[in-house]
């Protein structure tokens, strides 16, 4: 009997590959989990960072009030100081030369009439002669203002030039209160009113006056 033909082998099917078992993810390090509650605490809380963001700001300004008061304080002037008056008196221990009488009546009355001609207030003739040590006229009057008391002053030294008596520069002292003017035997005084009424010459100097001892000397008992 002849064979039968062996029938061709099928071919194999290929072996589907292999699966490969899913890798488990990691695991977090342990110091990985360590780190994480510290940055989670480090950050700010909302209501942390709005409390310095505040704290940041600039001081909010003055009120209204209190700018308003600067501006008044500004705008007011400030009060000057009051200002001192010196005492008016000529320099002692100089020597002087003495005028014959009518001489020093001329003089006088050319300081009389050219005070009256300024207008001069409460004109006042002192015979000081033994009363005083460094004249023996005083002639006081007032004039309202320091600019008519340096135009007195200027009438009064052109007077006495007129009269033949001329004034040295360095005899005649000036101040916003007062002039003085130092002729040797006639001292003549230009008060403003509340600077006469501080010294008040005529008191010092009048006839109630004390003499001086020379002149008590002489005197008749």
């Amino acid at each position: 009997m002849s064979a039968k033909p062996k029938a061709a082998a099928a071919p194999k099917a290929k072996a589907a590959p292999k699966m490969t078992a899913a890798k488990p993810a990691p695991k977090p390090s342990a110091k990985a989990s360590k780190a994480t509650p510290k940055t989670a605490a480090a950050a700010p809380a909302p209501k942390r960072a709005a409390a310095k963001a505040a704290a940041a700001k600039p001081a909010p300004k003055p009120a209204a009030k209190a700018s308003k008061a600067a501006a008044k304080a500004k705008a007011e002037p400030k009060a000057k100081p009051a200002t001192k008056v010196t005492a008016p008196r000529p320099a002692r221990g100089r020597r002087r030369e003495k005028l014959a009488p009518d001489r020093l009546e001329i003089l006088v009355e050319a300081a009389r009439q050219s005070l009256e001609d300024d207008k001069a207030e409460n004109i006042v003739v002192l015979d000081v002669t033994g009363r005083a040590d460094y004249t023996d006229r005083l002639i006081i009057a007032t004039g309202q203002v320091e600019r008519q008391l340096q135009a007195m002053a200027t009438h009064l030294d052109e007077a006495l030039g007129k009269a033949g008596l001329h004034i040295k520069r360095d005899a005649i002292q000036a101040s916003p209160d007062w002039v003085l003017i130092d002729a040797g035997d006639l001292v003549i005084h230009l008060f403003r009113p509340d600077a006469r009424e501080l010294y008040r010459l005529e008191r010092m100097w009048g006839p109630e006056s004390p003499l001086t001892t020379e002149a008590s000397d002489a005197a008749p008992e």
